[in-house]
């Protein structure tokens, strides 16, 4: 089964989004978070960018609980700020990707009222430098996430996903 990966830049609703997208589909739910190293977590706490090298050994985790889930398909969060980073995760199976974006006024104000996360909004602007955008032939959509409730972005992610299948 495909594993829909939610990806975009820190701020953009990927927990929120994915969250819902697994409920609505009975799917396991997995936070990218949870798979970077604690270097990675101090590193961002720090205000440091991540470097590629720092993002591999993240990037081959969540390609590896891809593809424990290839059965049973699941929702997972991503940044994939990079195609190169896509490729990463799409050797783990078959993926389809949500993108999530916004304006980076929205993205910025967005974490800064969120509690309980490590990523200072000083890092918002090398993730927008680092963002490449889904390219021909990489299975997905985009999503503007400026307009719309959580749930109409579920729901019109939901539908796209299924055109898609």
């Amino acid at each position: 089964m495909t594993v829909i990966v939610v990806m975009g830049v820190s701020g953009s609703g990927k927990t929120t989004i994915g969250t819902a997208l697994a409920e609505a589909l009975g799917v396991e739910y997995a936070e990218a978070d949870t798979f970077h190293p604690k270097a990675n977590i101090d590193k961002m706490t720090a205000g440091t960018p991540l470097t590629d090298e720092d993002r591999a050994p993240w990037l081959e985790a969540i390609a590896g609980w891809i593809r424990e889930h290839q059965a049973t398909g699941g929702v997972v969060t991503s940044s994939a700020l990079k195609r190169r980073y896509r490729d990463v995760l799409r050797s783990g199976g078959d993926v389809w990707f949500a993108h999530l974006q916004g304006d980076r006024a929205q993205l910025a104000e967005r974490m800064k009222t969120r509690t309980g996360h490590f990523m200072p909004v000083s890092l918002l602007d090398s993730q927008l430098a680092d963002l490449e955008p889904l390219e021909p032939g990489e299975a997905g959509a985009v999503f503007d996430n400026t307009g719309g409730t959580p749930e109409e972005i579920t729901e019109a992610a939901l539908t796209a996903f299924r055109e898609h299948a």
